[in-house]
């Protein structure tokens, strides 16, 4: 199973607080009424909600296709060799 680097794990934190940091900055310097700034605030977090859900799910789903792969690797060696003790 592949592992990510600690180098790699710090870059996309720090990638995803400054890309949260800019957007906060953009929605507060933004010269609109306030109902706008919390609209844009509104989409901003459901945008990162989303965002997280649909990498989890998709995730998810790899790694239970990797299972389900892995089980029937499993039952065709189980298979495979009570045949050849049949034999």
């Amino acid at each position: 199973m592949q592992h990510d680097s600690q180098s790699w794990i710090w870059f996309t934190a720090i990638n995803f607080a400054i890309s949260v940091g800019m957007t906060l900055i953009g929605i507060l310097v933004i010269e609109v009424d306030m109902a706008t700034k919390g609209f844009f605030a509104m989409a901003a977090l459901m945008l990162v909600s989303s965002s997280i859900s649909l990498s989890k799910t998709m995730r998810d789903r790899h790694e239970s296709g990797r299972l389900v792969n892995r089980l029937d690797e499993a039952r065709t060696e189980k298979l495979l060799s009570t045949l050849d003790d049949a034999a």
